[in-house]
């Protein structure tokens, strides 16, 4: 989205922004390259979990732990981030997580030197860490660019730049990560051979995420640079009572911070094992880097239904688009573990457009009326996302329990819809105080 001088942030989404809200044009850069980036850089764990599944001989369970560790960062950060955001403002808060996120990136090279899992999975938490920060300022900033009443759409197109993360990250790292496995298998090593192909094989990890820390260096050097365009951010620290949990005492921001755990949850988990699932004979049988690049299907329909999304959303009440998503995602899992081939293959696949608008539509129904305590709000919303921890780790033992069933493994993802259904029909009226 190119900036245009004399205009003001709110007027690029085609509103005129409200006395309460912000006119700072030069935001709109920095908000579109920090969805774009931490969306990129979450999406890049499908690409991974394969590749770490495949060096390490992890079970479905033992993968997911990737998930469990990236995602717990979000239930120990999203309050410690919002609190950090009303202390610091918003563009310094950002730059914080940035600088986070690069240390979480550098840490893959002694976790590749020495080829031991759990280093990776300390490398995946402090990358998570920053990113959780990065998300706390993001999503709040969306709503002061404009009226409260069109959040929902604001949200879900700047959230399209999040899912052209979530398209380009798996495609590139499909070819640079998976493309490198060596026709070996770890299976078939054992002492020396073994740590010596574990470590050669980890370096494509090491190199993929060395190219993210310096893209990660030079927003920062961005973000601080318009550290001060919010000189009048405010934030009702007095009303917060501390961490914010007051607010799950909303019914409507509690049932929808229930959602957001569920949400993210259930997209993750499919995510995560679509790799395997396509890989599967009766599937499609592809070999790892050829699914790998289909993950591209999955995250780009969701940011091609997010530009799609921000217009229907404007005509049409956000709770009924929100119970309608959610039950076409219910439809294609049904109907992708109930065939073969790729009808089975693509029904998953398309799953992803279906997710295209839950979670901006969840947040911002949710906050609807939170006003200055929109900060707590999404940091307790970001608390919610570490469902991306649970959700995946419990589909990863269903899927273990099965004897490697991935398709009765499904169940769970479309459990979570039928949840999140719900909430979008309880949520179609406006918020009341």
């Amino acid at each position: 989205m190119a900036m245009v001088p004399g205009r003001s942030a709110a007027s690029e989404f085609g509103e005129k922004i409200p006395g309460d809200h912000v006119d700072a044009p030069e935001l709109r850069y920095f908000v579109m390259a920090l969805f774009f980036i931490f969306g990129g850089v979450t999406s890049l764990n499908d690409v991974i979990i394969p590749k770490l599944k495949e060096l390490f001989t992890l079970s479905y369970t033992e993968a997911m732990l990737v998930q469990f560790c990236f995602f717990t960062a979000y239930a120990m950060i999203g309050i410690p981030g919002a609190m950090l955001v009303r202390k610091v403002g918003y563009m310094r808060a950002a730059t914080i997580g940035l600088l986070i996120m690069i240390a979480g990136c550098l840490a893959f090279i002694p976790a590749s030197q020495t080829a031991t899992y759990w280093q990776f999975l300390v490398a995946y938490f402090v990358l998570a860490a920053g990113v959780v920060i990065v998300q706390v300022v993001a999503n709040p900033l969306i709503s002061l660019l404009g009226k409260p009443e069109t959040n929902s759409s604001r949200l879900t197109f700047a959230q399209a730049f999040n899912s052209l993360g979530t398209t380009l990250f798996p495609i590139a790292g499909a070819v640079l990560i998976l493309g490198s496995l060596a026709t070996v298998s770890a299976r078939d090593l054992t002492g020396p051979a073994l740590d010596a192909y574990r470590r050669a094989e980890s370096a494509a990890i090491v190199h993929g995420y060395l190219g993210i820390a310096v893209m990660l260096a030079l927003v920062a050097a961005a973000v601080w640079m318009f550290r001060n365009s919010l000189p009048a951010e405010r934030h009702d620290g007095e009303r917060s009572g501390g961490l914010g949990l007051d607010l799950l005492g909303r019914a409507r921001f509690g049932y929808g911070a229930l959602c957001i755990f569920l949400y993210v949850g259930a997209e993750v988990s499919i995510g995560s094992l679509v790799v395997n699932y396509l890989m599967q004979e009766h599937v499609m049988g592809l070999p790892e880097q050829s699914a790998g690049k289909l993950i591209g299907v999955y995250w780009g329909g969701a940011m091609l239904g997010r530009f799609i999304g921000s217009a229907v959303l404007r005509a049409v009440n956000p709770g009924v688009v929100l119970a309608f998503n959610s039950v076409a995602a219910i439809g294609l899992i049904a109907l992708s573990i109930s065939t073969q081939g790729y009808v089975s293959g693509y029904a998953l696949l398309l799953v992803g457009p279906m997710n295209s608008i839950m979670f901006p539509t969840i947040f911002s129904l949710a906050s609807e009326k939170l006003g200055t305590r929109a900060a707590d709000g999404s940091g307790i919303i970001n608390v919610a996302i570490c469902g991306g921890a649970i959700v995946p780790l419990a589909t990863g033992a269903l899927a273990d329990a099965a004897g490697g069933n991935l398709g009765i493994a499904l169940v769970l993802p479309a459990v979570c819809y039928a949840i999140i259904a719900g909430f979008g029909l309880f949520a179609r009226k406006p918020a009341v105080i």
